[in-house]
């Protein structure tokens, strides 16, 4: 049975596979716990985003969908609390916490790739259709400057990607053994 998300015990568990991932030094892998946690904490020591975000207010969440063949068994939620200049906590999230976000930013995995590579930028991708938006577009335009930092900042991370990588599938089926007790 999963741990409930929010408890002390569920917390816990997910630092651990945070420290384990960390340990095993970069590139990380896009959308497991260790490369939302570096993610982190390039955005909260951001004094650049922290200016730019002043009036932002609400989470985000990068939801990336579940591609079976490359080793992403289900949907991926990278919850972004974000309030003010301030990223307060980045985590994977169960679904349904993922979901209740107040904006949502859903896309395939080469969406995302293509978002990281900084080949797609996302307001545009939102516009155009291959990211798919549940919160409300203006806000998310008027916070456009915030929105490329986030961009630029996801862009530094050395960062590794499933289908690009043969040594990845094993590291990702491990994971998601051990992030099964944690609903993500």
């Amino acid at each position: 049975m999963a741990l409930a998300y929010g408890t002390d015990e569920w917390l816990e568990e997910y630092n651990k596979l945070v420290e384990e991932g960390l340990a095993s030094g970069p590139p990380f892998i896009l959308g497991l716990p260790e490369w939302v946690s570096t993610y982190e904490k390039l955005v909260q020591g951001d004094e650049t985003y922290k200016e730019v975000a002043k009036t932002w207010e609400g989470s985000v969440v990068l939801h990336i969908l579940a591609k079976p063949e490359i080793g992403i068994e289900r949907d991926i939620y990278v919850f972004m609390d974000l309030w003010h200049g301030e990223a307060n906590y980045f985590r994977l999230v169960p679904p349904e916490v993922g979901e209740a976000g107040a904006f949502v930013i859903t896309g395939e995995y080469e969406r995302w790739k293509q978002v990281i590579k900084k080949e797609l930028d996302t307001v545009k991708g939102m516009m155009q259709g291959k990211l798919k938006l549940k919160g409300d577009l203006p806000t998310i335009v008027r916070a456009v400057k915030a929105a490329v930092r986030l961009v630029e900042l996801s862009a530094t991370i050395d960062t590794a990607f499933e289908d690009e990588d043969s040594e990845i599938p094993p590291k990702v089926h491990d994971l998601l053994a051990k992030a099964e007790n944690l609903g993500i």
